[in-house]
C-alpha cells in the first residue's frame, strides 16, 4: 500500500503566520476572536480577523488581486522552496493544485456592488472572475507557474477537507508527483448575514458542545501543504525518515437535509468508519480528535452522538478549536488538519493537546465528550500517533481525515 507524506506547510490563520506561532497559541488555548463592525448590517460580530500585513499579489498577477488570495499567497510563500524544488526535480506538469474554498473573492465583489452603487458603474479594474470558486487555485497554479491538473473544491465546511482524497486519487493515478492542497476563505458580507439570517451567529465568543451555545463565530485563514508519494520525499540516503502521514481518508453524504445533519450523524459516522477502515487501524488507536464542534443546536447534538457511536466505550480525548478561530469555512478542514500536523510535529515535545475553551456546562441531551480542559495539564502520557480531523458540512456532505507519524524508508 503507497504511503502518503506531507512534506510541507504554510499557514495564514488568526493564531498566526508561522508553525511555530500557531502551535504556541493553539496548545495555550489563546483565542484569537475579536469584534468587528462592518460586516453583520445591523450589529458588530465576533469574527477571527487576520491582523497580520498580508503580501501583495504580484503585479503580472493582478487580475487575480483578492483579499482571499493575498491570504493565500501568504501561506503559499512558505512553501515555495518545496514547489521550486519540486519543479526541477519532476517537472510544472507533475505537479497538481487542489484547493478548498466557500467565499472566493467574494469581498471584492461587494465592494465593487458598493461602487456601482454610487456611481453606476463597476469599478475600471473588476472583474467578475474574482468571486468565482476556481479563482483561488487558478491563482495558486499561476503564481507557481505550473502546468498539471488543478481545481477548486467548494462542499461548503468539507471543502478542504476533501481536498486530501482528491490529492490521494491525483497521486495513485500517477497523474501528479506533487500535490498541493489546502483551503483559503476570507470574511465577508454575504457569509456573515448568510448565516445570521439562519440565527446560526453567536455575538460573543462560540460555546461548542455547551449548554449554552447559540452558533458559530466566523473567521478567515488558509493553509496549504504539498503531498507526495513516500518514496519520492526527500531524506538521508539508506535511513529512515520519520515523517507526518496521510493515515486514512474517508468521505460521506447523507444527503438528509439542504443544511442541517442527520439528527443522529449517520454520514458523520460513515466518514469516520471509513477513515479508520482506510488507515487499516482500530478505533481505539485514535489519539486525539479535533471536533468539527461549531457551536450549533444541531451540530453538536448530531457529533457528540457519532463519536459515541464508533468510539464507545472509551472515547479518544477531543477538542473543537473553533473557539480560537472562528469557523473558517471553506478552509477550515485545512487549517485544522495543520493544527493535527503541528501536534503531531517534532515542535510539539511535551505532546500536548488543544484545550476545548467553553463554559464547561455541559447539555444534559447530548452524550458527554473526553474534552480536554482548559487551563489544566493536557500532556499525554503516551506518544501521538493517530490523530483525526472532522470535517461535516451542508447538505450532509462530510469527510473525516487521520494523520499519524510514521517510519518511511529512504529509496535510493
Amino acid at each position: 500500500m503507497t504511503t502518503i507524506a506531507i512534506t510541507q506547510l504554510g499557514l495564514c490563520t488568526p493564531l498566526g503566520q508561522t508553525a511555530e506561532s500557531v502551535l504556541t497559541h493553539l496548545l495555550k488555548g489563546q483565542s484569537a476572536l475579536k469584534q468587528r463592525a462592518g460586516l453583520l448590517f445591523d450589529r458588530a460580530a465576533m469574527v477571527g480577523e487576520i491582523e497580520a500585513e498580508l503580501p501583495q499579489i504580484p503585479s503580472h498577477l493582478f487580475h487575480y488581486n483578492t483579499r482571499n488570495n493575498q491570504i493565500l499567497l501568504c501561506a503559499a510563500k512558505q512553501i515555495e522552496q518545496t514547489i521550486n524544488q519540486a519543479k526541477q526535480d519532476y517537472g510544472s506538469q507533475r505537479i497538481g493544485v487542489v484547493i478548498g474554498t466557500s467565499t472566493s473573492g467574494i469581498e471584492s465583489g461587494e465592494q465593487a456592488l458598493k461602487y456601482h452603487q454610487h456611481h453606476q458603474q463597476f469599478p475600471h479594474d473588476y472583474d467578475y472572475a474574482l468571486q468565482e470558486l476556481g479563482n483561488t487555485s487558478q491563482f495558486l497554479q499561476a503564481y507557481f507557474s505550473l502546468s498539471g491538473p488543478c481545481y477548486t473544491l467548494s462542499t461548503a465546511c468539507s471543502s478542504s477537507a476533501k481536498v486530501f482524497a482528491s490529492a490521494k486519487r491525483l497521486l495513485m493515478a500517477d497523474l501528479c508527483d506533487v500535490v498541493i492542497v489546502g483551503g483559503a476563505d476570507s470574511l465577508c458580507q454575504l457569509t456573515l448575514n448568510g448565516f445570521d439570517s439562519l440565527e446560526s451567529i453567536d455575538d460573543v465568543a462560540c460555546q461548542p458542545f455547551s449548554l449554552n451555545r447559540k452558533g458559530i463565530n466566523i473567521g478567515e485563514g488558509a493553509a496549504l501543504f504539498t503531498l507526495e508519494k513516500a518514496q519520492h520525499s526527500q531524506g538521508n540516503a539508506g535511513k529512515a525518515q520519520t515523517q507526518i502521514l496521510l493515515a486514512g481518508i474517508g468521505e460521506s453524504s447523507d444527503a438528509y437535509h439542504i443544511s442541517a445533519p442527520h439528527p443522529e450523524g449517520r454520514g458523520a459516522i460513515n466518514a469516520m468508519q471509513a477513515a479508520i477502515k482506510d488507515a487499516n487501524i482500530e478505533a481505539s488507536q485514535i489519539d486525539y480528535i479535533n471536533l468539527h464542534g461549531t457551536a450549533t443546536q444541531k451540530n453538536d447534538a448530531m457529533e457528540s452522538r457519532a463519536i459515541h457511536a464508533v468510539f464507545s466505550p472509551t472515547l479518544p480525548a477531543s477538542s473543537s478549536t473553533k473557539p480560537l478561530t472562528g469557523h473558517t469555512l471553506g478552509a477550515a478542514g485545512a487549517i485544522e488538519a495543520a493544527f493535527c500536523y503541528l501536534l503531531l510535529s517534532k515542535e510539539n515535545t511535551q505532546q500536548s493537546l488543544p484545550p476545548h475553551r467553553w463554559d464547561e456546562q455541559s447539555d444534559p441531551n447530548d452524550p458527554a465528550l473526553t474534552l480536554v480542559p482548559l487551563n489544566k495539564h493536557t500532556d499525554k502520557e503516551t506518544e501521538l500517533n493517530y490523530i483525526m480531523s472532522n470535517s461535516f458540512a451542508f447538505g450532509g456532505s462530510n469527510a473525516s481525515l487521520i494523520f499519524s507519524r510514521g517510519e518511511i524508508p529512504h529509496n535510493d
